[in-house]
């Protein structure tokens, strides 16, 4: 990375700091680029931290026949599981089989294929179930007595773009949150761009190339720097969810199909609670302001009522959230049947452009990853991608390398970091272990007794913590802690929020008084 001038020069600008663009900057910086990464508002504050929180392949498109893009899915579910297993972690899924869906033997080849598309090291395969017996028939209304469990993967989305950020910044990326990309334009052979930060600041950027991964506006960005309208076009898809109250008090996770061909799902969320989602509803507002409409709540509450004993209501609700997802228009009529594989656009209109449209978070990786090989020849680069075979910050629990073993036996690790840090409560540290993974130990780097945990903000949330994530994840408001780097948010009381927020005030009024002052 060279400064001259006041203007930042670097191999590569990335717009946008959601996981298509946190990962694009990760492959390109451990390929020796420099990278500078800019995003408007907090990483992953919108479609990314928004998603249903699976690593799966897409059961239902097997049923529109994309199975180039459910075999790509598949082969990164356990690739993905090994890089992070800290943040992500196997999930079994039960279908239970209703009169009005497909013959049972149909839905059994189709798990049947779903097994076979891609090799499995981690994952047991799908089987019939006998609801009747099975953990998962219990909440369950009577009238479902078979179905089908087959395995995928759970996610913690948001850290999940934090990791890829962080993994950039450790192999020399320069990370802006909060920052605008004002303008871009070509010019010599190089994109010139003006960054703003949110005081008002601009930083002058001279990039040569340009990476426009900005999710739902990105149709819009490529126009605005090009001066000429993009060959794909984007369809944008609210996705909504719903947290209640524990609904089950097993492991296991639902999938219910709705008679329209929409599926929900139902899962197990932050111990205490059921995630409920999600909708595909066609959405043309502004994606800074998505927000749940009743319609959204009912029908997942209506579509919940359909299989559990036990009826929700929208009163029930206790968290909910939306977001917008950027599509490739495929002329799908129904918002559920669009495709969710991605279209990568390079042009070189006198400095080379890559424009990211569509995407899923489970194939994040493998987008990176064909980007920059698209991206390395204008930059003379040969390195081949590595991040195949490569932890995330904090996922080399048993090891440099990635293994099944930090999957399979992660629940040792947790026990491994319960006994080191004994003086903590168990529960804390399970905490610490599934966000950080082997970073607790930077975390607690110094500490070995609860006095030197400094302040608890929060129940369960002290300062050592909060100082840690200012300093490290680019954490810079209280909804950042408790909404993305955690979800901490569902678990605390009332006014929490609001005391955390003082307490990064004043921390940040002293971190920024001069030295030797008083």
């Amino acid at each position: 990375m060279e400064q001259a001038s006041g203007t930042i020069e670097c191999d590569l600008l990335v717009v946008g700091g959601g996981i298509n663009g946190a990962g694009i900057a990760r492959d390109a910086a451990g390929r020796g680029l420099s990278v500078v990464l800019c995003e408007k508002d907090d990483l992953a504050s919108h479609t990314s931290s928004a998603s249903t929180k699976l690593i799966h392949g897409g059961l239902r498109y097997l049923e529109h026949y994309e199975f180039r893009l459910v075999r790509k899915a598949l082969i990164e579910r356990e690739v993905l599981l090994r890089s992070a297993p800290h943040i992500m972690r196997p999930l079994r899924f039960v279908m239970p089989h209703d009169q009005g869906q497909r013959p049972g033997w149909m839905i059994r080849a189709g798990l049947f294929l779903y097994d076979s598309l891609a090799r499995r090291e981690l994952l047991p395969a799908s089987q019939g179930v006998d609801l009747r017996r099975h953990g998962a028939g219990k909440p369950l209304k009577k009238a479902y007595t078979r179905g089908f469990a087959y395995s995928d993967g759970w996610v913690d989305d948001a850290r999940l773009v934090v990791l890829n950020a962080m993994d950039a910044a450790e192999k020399g990326a320069l990370v802006l949150t909060r920052t605008q990309c004002e303008a871009a334009a070509p010019q010599d052979g190089f994109w010139h761009a003006t960054l703003r930060k949110p005081d008002s600041r601009a930083m002058q950027v001279r990039a040569r190339c340009m990476v426009n991964a900005t999710g739902p506006w990105a149709a819009g960005f490529r126009q605005a720097a090009t001066g000429q309208a993009s060959s794909q076009t984007l369809r944008l898809i609210k996705g909504s969810h719903i947290v209640v109250r524990c609904l089950f008090d097993h492991p296991y996770a639902y999938i219910f199909q709705h008679p329209d061909g929409r599926i929900v799902f139902a899962i197990p969320y932050e111990r205490d609670f059921t995630l409920i989602g999600t909708t595909d509803v066609d959405y043309e507002g502004d994606p800074d302001q998505v927000v749940i409409d009743q319609e959204e709540t009912a029908y997942l509450c209506e579509l919940t009522n359909h299989y559990f004993e036990r009826p929700l209501t929208p009163a029930d609700v206790v968290w909910s959230y939306s977001g917008v997802r950027p599509l490739v228009e495929d002329e799908a009529a129904d918002a559920s049947e669009v495709t969710r594989d991605y279209r990568l656009e390079f042009e070189d209109r006198g400095a080379p452009l890559l424009s990211v449209f569509g995407g899923k978070i489970t194939t994040f990786r493998k987008l990176a990853e064909e980007a920059v090989d698209m991206l390395a020849p204008a930059l003379g680069n040969r390195q081949g991608g590595w991040t195949g075979n490569a932890c995330l910050p904090g996922g080399d629990v048993f090891g440099p390398q990635p293994s099944n073993r930090a999957v399979l036996e992660f629940e040792r690790f947790v026990q491994d970091l319960q006994q080191k840090y004994a003086w903590i409560a168990p529960q804390l540290v399970e905490r610490y272990a599934r966000a950080y993974g082997t970073r607790v130990d930077k975390l607690l780097a110094g500490r070995s007794s609860m006095e030197d945990m400094e302040e608890e903000i929060a129940p369960g949330l002290f300062a050592v913590e909060v100082d840690y994530l200012m300093r490290h994840e680019w954490v810079l408001t209280a909804a950042d802690i408790l909404w993305r780097r955690s979800k901490l948010g569902l678990h605390l009381p009332r006014g929490a929020e609001e005391k955390l927020e003082a307490w990064m005030a004043a921390s940040r009024a002293v971190a920024s008084v001069p030295s030797g002052t008083s």
